[in-house]
Parts: structure tokens; sequence; C-alpha cells
């Protein structure tokens, strides 16, 4: 009786220092990058269609010629969050490629 009392205890003991490794070992997973992973930066006011193509998530050959088109009929990009007027680019897309972008 007395070590089965004891083995449930060293049990649950184990078991609260392990849960919180796990949960903290997969969330760092998710936020943490791949090592060796480098992310190009492009400059909004530079890129031709090919690079905003092939750089950008989610950004296909129409979606970057609007951009292209936008700045040639609006002037520069005063800033990142502008590339919002250009038809096309919503919230989600500009969030999931705003590492990769600059004004210069």
């Amino acid at each position: 009786m007395r070590n089965a009392y004891l083995a449930s205890l060293l049990l649950a003991f184990f078991a609260l220092f392990s849960v919180p490794a796990l949960a903290t070992n997969t969330a760092s997973e998710v936020s943490v990058p791949a090592a060796g992973v480098s992310v190009s930066i492009v400059d909004l006011n530079s890129a031709d269609v090919a690079t905003l193509q092939s750089s950008l998530t989610g950004v296909g050959r129409l979606k970057a010629e609007a951009i292209v088109a936008y700045r040639e009929q609006h002037g520069a990009f005063a800033s990142v969050d502008e590339l919002l007027e250009v038809k096309g680019i919503g919230k989600a897309l500009l969030e999931r490629n705003r590492e990769k972008l600059s004004i210069k």
C-alpha cells in the first residue's frame, strides 16, 4: 500500500514537470525560424515584376504587375502599408510578407 502511494506521488511529480516542458518546446519550435533560413528583403520602390513574384508569398504575376503599375502611376511607396492601396493586396497578404518588404 505504501509503495503504491509513493509510486503515484512520484508519477504525479514527474508529470507535473514534463507537461510544461512539452508545451514550451512546441511553442518555441513554431515561433523560431530554422537555422540557415535567410529572408531576402524586397524594395517596393525598385523591384520588378519577376522579383516581386518570386520573393513574396501569395503574389503571382498579376499582383506583381499591379504593384508595379501602382508605383508607376502614383510614384514611389512612402511606406510598406501603402501596399494596401494596390488592388488585390489585403491585410493578410501584407502581414504574411511584411518582414520581406522595405522602402528605400
